[in-house]
């Protein structure tokens, strides 16, 4: 088999069994690390090539992993990145620090990969199973690195840690974003169940870094670190005090460390959120001595697409993939400091989120409400989300417009003829839903809509 394009490598991965269109069975059948490691073992080990960093969290783990190959690139590493999910383009998911790879690097990536799994088989005692797609894109990323010669890789897990496909690597440093409900029905409902299986994570002696975490969290990842013997450092008792402010401009952040030392920054990512997952990269760099005079600029440039990503103006339209409540709320709060009250949201959310709490939350700041659908790729059910809605604002005696738009394009449309110039539109509830807007958006652009020339 010998592939032309790149979207003919994705096409013929998305052919396997692919679990993140899932939200449920999380089974030793289809997650587990025996086949991934025995992948890895069959393709001649590539992970092994270069220096990593591992990164899990519920929140701020792709933002994190893009602080990070930005310092590491600025320092003169190849740096490769592997995040998922992707916004438009499955380029997105591996990039040299947020660069895309030539097509013609790509290409080559995916042909020795499969090139080397000919003939590969695995089985286990209820018969022969194949690789799972996820697998596929891991077992790509890390060969794509080898074969780029890059010097570190940042690599996010996909979905949990303990038996998520990247955690067959042995890392330079283990990294732990804030903890949520999120993917109950795979990963346990209780911060406790959830922040297990990310702490699966940190590796014998190898040097952990946590974030802002809740105390139940907290303990997980305490005691998982004694038992691995792993020296850990966590945010809030590195960090003497840090402030930020949202502005048009960048996010105005200032850190005290507990040393002394002090960093002010203007980070083109906007989001009080985006504060604190530079401050836990900061930490990994400066624990790991990997800092220069380049570093901060490199930190204050970094930017990622579907994070408080600004798309067009008059009005203001910004993508978000925030999905859970706590990101959401940080959202809100640093939208609401740029744009006060008036605007427009554009929402979606999976199935497997709590859509009470977080239609409750939007209505705190939005009153002009569409509803549409976050793409094909998992369930959703956006008649049940504004139900939802009219119910909470029924409750709350409040008025609101909301309206139920299934289209992207459509409502993308509806958005932008029904909010004023000087107000801005918001996307937010799943990276997916801001990927659909984001095409929408380019494709108006392309046919020369009069609002958007």
């Amino acid at each position: 088999m010998q592939f032309t394009h790149f979207d003919d490598i994705v096409s013929h991965m998305e052919t396997f069994t692919n679990l993140e269109k899932q939200t449920t069975h999380y089974t030793t059948r289809t997650y587990r690390l025996d086949r991934m490691h025995a992948i890895l073992k069959y393709i001649g080990h590539p992970e092994l090539d270069y220096k990593k960093i591992h990164i899990a969290g519920s929140k701020g783990k792709g933002s994190t992993a893009s602080f990070l190959a930005s310092a590491l690139h600025a320092l003169g590493y190849k740096t490769g990145l592997y995040l998922s999910p992707h916004l438009v383009d499955y380029r997105e998911r591996f990039t040299l620090g947020g660069t895309f790879f030539d097509d013609e690097m790509l290409i080559q990536a995916g042909n020795e990969l499969f090139s080397r799994l000919e003939g590969f088989t695995f089985s286990d005692e209820w018969g022969e199973t194949t690789p799972t797609t996820f697998e596929l894109y891991t077992a790509y990323a890390f060969l794509l690195f080898s074969l780029a010669k890059c010097q570190w890789a940042v690599i996010e897990t996909g979905l949990g840690g303990r038996l998520d496909a990247t955690n067959t690597i042995i890392p330079e440093a283990s990294v732990l974003c804030p903890i949520e409900l999120e993917h109950t029905k795979i990963l346990g409902n209780t911060i406790g169940a959830i922040a297990f299986e990310k702490s699966k994570i940190i590796k014998k002696g190898v040097p952990s870094f946590v974030g802002f975490e809740t105390k139940e969290a907290y303990d997980v990842f305490k005691k998982e670190a004694r038992e691995q013997g792993s020296p850990i450092r966590f945010l809030s008792q590195e960090l003497e005090s840090y402030s930020y402010k949202t502005t048009k401009e960048g996010e105005k952040v200032s850190y005290v460390w507990k040393d002394g030392s002090s960093e002010h920054l203007s980070l083109k990512m906007l989001g009080q959120v985006q504060a604190q997952n530079c401050a836990l990269a900061l930490l990994v760099l400066k624990t790991l001595g990997l800092t220069n005079e380049h570093t901060l600029e490199a930190l204050e440039q970094n930017s990622l697409p579907g994070r408080f990503q600004k798309i067009g103006t008059e009005p203001d339209v910004f993508l978000d993939g925030a999905h859970t409540i706590h990101s959401l709320q940080g959202l809100f709060e640093s939208f609401s400091q740029l744009y006060g009250k008036g605007n427009t949201l554009i929402y979606g959310a999976l199935e497997d989120k709590d859509h009470r709490g977080m239609c409750s939350l939007v209505l705190q700041y939005f009153d002009h409400i569409i509803v549409s659908k976050p793409g094909s790729y998992k369930k959703s059910d956006i008649s049940l989300i504004a139900e939802t809605f009219k119910s909470l604002a029924k409750e709350n005696h409040q008025d609101i417009g909301l309206f139920l738009v299934e289209d992207n394009q459509e409502a993308l449309s509806l958005a932008l003829e029904t909010t004023p110039g000087e107000k801005a539109i918001l996307v937010c509830g799943s990276f997916y839903l801001a990927g659909g807007i984001k095409i929408a958006y380019d494709k108006l652009r392309r046919n020369n809509v009069p609002k958007l020339a």
